[in-house]
C-alpha cells in the first residue's frame, strides 16, 4: 500500500526492538490497536509498515539496502522507544531510527514541519514504553537534537517499569493513564502531522504580498542595521563552532561499576582484622544488591590487599570505574571508620567520610554507606532493593560477631590460606552463631556453602552431606526468602544431582536477589552449555565482568569453548589466548587449540600443537589422548597406539575416570591386529554408557552415550542398532560443531556411510547444527559481539 501523499511508500513506519516483541507480543498489538483508532480518525486508509516476522522482512543482521530505504521513505517514524531500544549497536537504533533521522531532514518536507495551529512538530512520534536510563535519554535527544517528547505507554508502580496494557488498572498507576486514551493521542498525532504536511503539499510556502513590498528604508539607518546584523550573524557562527557540535556529540555512556578493595585495620589489636573484614564484605554485599551496579567479586579484590600498584591500575585490571576503599578500627563498643569513593579512571577523590559509631549501629553503617554510594553514582535504587539494603540480618550482635569470624575463616579457606582447618573453623563458627540466633539465615547459608566445598575432598564428608546441604539451605530460606545465596547453594545441589531446570531455577532465583553475584551466572554458564548456547555464552559473559580473580582463566576457557560448539572458532581462540595471558599456562594453550584443530578435521595441525606442549609437560593426560586421536584420524595405527597405551595406564593410575573414549582405543588396537584387546575396549566403553543412561549421568543426558553406542554397533556391523542409537542421540534439539563434522569423517561408521537412514540422520544433524549456529550468530550481531 502506498501513502496518502504521492512519493511516498508508506504513510507511518513503526521501528521498535524485536526482543521487546517477543515477550508478549505488546508491539503486535498496538499496531493493531493503532489500526483500529486510525480508521475511526481518517477517511483515507493510512498505510503502515510492521516487520512483524522478522523471518520474512527486515533481519536486524541485514545491511541497510535500497529496498529499506524504501520502506522508510514514510511519512512519520514511530520508535518504540523501550530499555534496550537506545543501542548504537542495534540494528532498529542504527539503520532504522538514524536512518530516518538524516532521510526526513534531506527531503522535501525536513524533518520539522509546521502545524496548522503554527506549533512545530517532528515527523519522528516517540512511543515510550519503559523510563530510560540517563545515557539512553541522552543518546535519544543527541540524536533528535532536543528534548524527548513522546506519547507514553508506561505502567508504573513501586519497582514497577513497563509497558502499559489494555487491561491495567488506572487507579493502580501512578501515571493515572488508560491505555485507550494513549493509543488515540497517537492518533490525532499522526493526522496532526498529515494534515500539516498536507496542506503543504497543496499550499507552498510563499511571501505574502505584504512582505515583498519594499518599504523605504533610511539608507544610513539601513547601513546600521547591515553592520549590527553582519555581527550578529558572525558572533553566532563562531558560536555555534564551538558549542553546537558539543551539543550534539553523542556521549558514550558510562558505566557504573565499583570495586570494594579489600579495608584496612587501623586498630592496634590485629585480632580486630575480622570485624574490618567484615564490614567491608556487609558494604560490598549490600551494593551487589543494587541491579543497575556491576560490582566485582571479593574473590576478584582479595589479590590487591596491601597492594602497591596505583588505584588507576587496580581500576583497569578490574575494569571497573569507580573504587571505594576504607579502613577503620575497633574499641570495645566503638566504631570508627573512614571511607573514600575515587573516580577511578581519573585518579579524583569524590568525597571522603568518617563514621563515628556503635557497634549497635553497624548494620544502618553498613547500609548508609552503601546507599550514599549509588546517590553520588546516580544510580536508581528500587524499593525492592533497598529493603533488602536496610535488612538486619539477625537481632543477635553475639551472633553477627561469630558469623562474621566464621565468614573470615570461610575467606581464609577460599583465597587459598590454612586448607582445611579454616573450613573446619569456619564450619564451627556458623555453630556458634547459631546458638546465639537460631533463626540466622545468613548463618545457614554459610553452612550450607561449608558443605558444598567439602565436595571437593573424598572421605572428608559424611556419607549424607548432600542432603545436609540442601536441608540447611532450605532452612536459611525458611528465615529469610530473598537470600541468594542458599539459592545458589541449592542450585548447585540440583546441577550435581542432574536436575538441571531446577538447577536453572534456583540460579535464576539467586541472580534476582543478588544480581552482580557471580557464581550463579557461571552455574547457568555450565547448565546451558548443553542446552541453549546463547544462554550459555550470556551468563558466562556475565560471570566474566563479575569475576577478575584467578578463576577468570577457567571461566574465559569454559566460554572458549562454547564458542567453539557453536562454530565461531576464532572467538575460542581470543578466549584462550586470553587465558593464557593470566595463567602463563602454555600447556593448556597448545592443548586447547590442538584439540580444536583436532575437532575442525586439522590432524596434522593438531600434532603440531599437541607436541609442543608434549614437550613441556609429558605427563599432561589430555594432551597425550588428543595425540592419539589426531594420529588415529590420519591412519597412523602404531604411533596412535603408542599414546593411547600410555593414555590408558594414566586414567586406570589416577583410578578411572573419564572413559568416554575407550572406543577410540579399541578402534585403534583392532587396526592393529589386537582384535581381542579391541573387544575388551569396546565392551569397557558399552558398560559406562549403558551404566550412564541407567543412572543418568550427564554424559548420558546430553545424549553422548548414544552416539558413542552406535559407533561401536556400526563398526561391529549390527546396522539396526546403530540406527536406533543414533536416532536417540538426535533427539538434542541441536548439535554442536563437533558432532556435526565429526559424524562425516568418522571411521566407525565405515560399515553404514552410505546406508540412506544414516545419510538422513546426518543431513538432519547438519541442519540442526546450522541453525544452532546462526541462532548464535545473529543474537551475537545484536549484542555488538561479533
Amino acid at each position: 500500500m502506498s501513502s496518502i501523499i504521492e512519493g511516498y511508500n508508506y504513510d507511518i513506519f513503526i521501528s521498535y526492538r524485536q526482543k521487546d516483541n517477543k515477550y508478549d507480543g505488546w508491539v503486535t498489538e498496538f499496531v493493531d490497536n493503532l489500526k483500529g483508532e486510525l480508521e475511526a480518525t481518517f477517511k483515507e486508509d493510512i498505510s503502515i509498515y510492521f516487520d512483524e516476522n522478522p523471518s520474512d522482512g527486515l533481519l536486524e543482521t541485514h545491511s541497510v539496502d535500497k529496498s529499506l530505504e524504501g520502506k522508510l521513505k514514510c511519512l512519520i517514524f514511530i520508535p518504540i522507544i523501550s530499555q534496550t531500544y537506545c543501542d548504537p549497536k542495534s540494528f532498529a537504533w542504527q539503520h532504522e531510527c538514524c536512518a530516518f533521522n538524516k532521510l526526513a531532514r534531506e527531503d522535501k518536507y525536513g524533518r520539522d514541519i509546521r502545524l496548522t495551529s503554527g506549533n512545530v512538530a517532528s515527523r519522528i512520534l516517540p512511543v515510550k514504553i519503559h523510563e530510560l536510563d540517563p545515557e539512553d535519554k541522552t543518546l535519544l535527544e543527541n540524536e533528535l537534537g532536543g528534548v524527548l517528547r513522546g506519547i507514553e505507554f508506561i505502567y508504573k508502580e513501586a519497582g514497577v517499569n513497563r509497558p502499559l496494557t489494555p487491561t491495567d488498572n488506572p487507579d493502580k498507576n501512578f501515571n493515572k493513564t488508560f491505555y485507550r486514551d494513549q493509543i488515540n493521542k497517537v492518533a490525532n498525532a499522526v493526522k496532526e502531522i498529515i494534515t500539516a504536511l498536507k496542506k503543504q503539499e497543496q499550499h507552498p510556502q510563499k511571501v505574502s504580498e505584504q512582505d515583498s513590498v519594499a518599504k523605504p528604508v533610511h539608507q544610513k539607518n539601513l547601513r546600521t542595521k547591515i553592520i549590527a546584523g553582519t555581527i550578529i550573524v558572525l558572533a553566532s557562527i563562531i558560536l555555534g563552532l564551538f558549542f553546537i557540535p558539543k551539543l550534539l556529540r553523542s556521549s558514550p555512556p558510562v558505566e557504573r561499576s565499583i570495586a570494594v578493595l579489600p579495608f584496612h585495620n587501623d586498630s592496634s589489636d590485629e585480632e580486630n582484622q575480622y570485624f574490618i573484614n567484615g564490614l567491608m564484605d556487609a558494604i560490598l554485599d549490600n551494593l551487589c544488591k543494587i541491579k543497575d551496579l556491576r560490582v566485582i567479586s571479593r574473590t576478584s579484590v582479595e589479590q590487591y590487599r596491601n597492594s602497591p600498584k596505583s588505584i588507576p591500575e587496580i581500576a583497569g585490571e578490574l575494569n571497573v570505574n569507580y573504587i571505594l576503599e576504607g579502613g577503620g578500627q575497633k574499641y570495645e563498643e566503638d566504631i570508627r571508620l573512614t571511607v573514600q569513593l575515587i573516580d577511578a579512571r581519573n585518579d579524583r577523590h569524590i568525597w571522603s567520610k568518617p563514621y563515628n559509631r556503635k557497634t549497635k549501629d553497624i548494620f544502618s553503617v553498613q547500609s548508609e554507606i552503601a546507599q550514599l554510594i549509588a546517590d553520588e553514582l546516580k544510580v536508581y535504587i528500587t524499593p525492592e532493593e533497598k529493603q533488602l539494603i536496610e535488612k538486619t540480618p539477625t537481632t543477635s550482635l553475639t551472633a553477627y560477631d561469630f558469623f562474621q569470624r566464621g565468614r573470615d575463616e570461610h575467606w581464609k579457606y577460599l583465597t587459598g590460606g590454612d586448607g582445611r582447618e579454616a573450613l573446619e573453623r569456619a564450619e564451627n563458627l556458623y555453630r556458634e552463631a547459631l546458638e546465639y540466633d537460631s533463626t540466622f539465615a545468613q548463618a545457614y547459608s554459610g553452612l550450607a556453602m561449608v558443605y558444598w566445598n567439602k565436595t571437593r575432598w573424598s572421605g572428608f564428608f559424611s556419607e549424607n552431606f548432600m542432603d545436609s546441604l540442601l536441608i540447611l539451605a532450605d532452612i536459611a530460606l525458611s528465615f529469610d526468602k530473598q537470600l541468594a545465596e542458599a539459592y545458589w547453594v541449592k542450585s548447585a545441589y540440583y546441577f550435581f544431582n542432574g536436575d538441571a531446570e531446577q538447577a536453572i531455577e534456583e540460579a535464576d532465583r539467586a541472580i534476582k536477589f543478588n544480581p552482580n553475584d557471580w557464581m550463579p551466572y557461571w552455574g547457568n554458564g555450565n547448565i546451558y552449555s548443553d542446552l541453549d548456547l546463547v544462554k550459555s555464552i550470556d551468563n558466562y559473559t556475565k560471570a566474566i565482568s563479575l569475576n577478575r580473580s584467578s578463576m577468570l582463566p577457567n571461566l574465559l576457557t569454559s566460554l572458549g569453548w562454547v564458542y567453539h560448539n557453536a562454530g565461531f572458532i576464532e572467538k575460542f581462540r581470543d578466549c584462550i589466548q586470553e587465558a593464557i595471558k593470566l595463567t602463563g599456562d602454555s600447556t593448556g594453550y597448545y592443548e586447547g587449540l590442538g584439540s580444536s584443530e583436532n575437532h575442525q578435521g586439522n590432524y596434522a595441525k593438531a600434532i603440531e600443537f599437541l607436541e609442543k606442549g608434549h614437550k613441556i609437560d609429558t605427563n599432561r593426560i589430555g594432551i597425550i589422548r588428543s595425540l592419539g586421536t589426531s594420529h588415529m584420524f590420519l591412519g597412523h595405527y602404531r604411533e596412535s597406539l603408542k599414546y593411547y597405551k600410555t593414555y590408558v595406564e594414566r586414567l586406570e593410575a589416577s583410578g578411572g575416570g573419564d572413559l568416554q573414549h575407550m572406543h577410540r582405543v579399541g578402534y585403534v588396537y583392532w587396526q592393529n591386529g589386537h582384535k581381542k584387546e579391541a573387544e575388551y575396549y569396546f565392551n569397557k566403553q558399552m558398560e559406562y554408557c549403558n551404566e550412564s543412561i541407567e543412572l543418568g549421568r550427564e554424559y548420558s543426558r546430553n545424549l553422548n552415550a548414544f552416539y558413542d553406542l552406535a559407533g561401536i554397533y556400526a563398526f561391529r556391523g549390527e546396522r539396526d542398532k546403530a540406527i536406533e542409537n543414533l536416532r536417540k542421540f538426535n533427539q538434542r534439539k541441536w548439535i554442536n560443531f563437533i558432532i556435526a563434522r565429526l559424524i562425516k569423517q568418522d571411521p566407525l561408521f565405515d560399515t553404514i556411510r552410505n546406508d540412506p537412514e544414516f545419510l538422513e540422520i546426518v543431513r538432519d544433524i547438519e541442519g540442526k547444527y546450522q541453525a544452532e549456529h546462526e541462532r548464535v550468530r545473529k543474537w551475537l550481531e545484536e549484542q555488538g559481539m561479533l
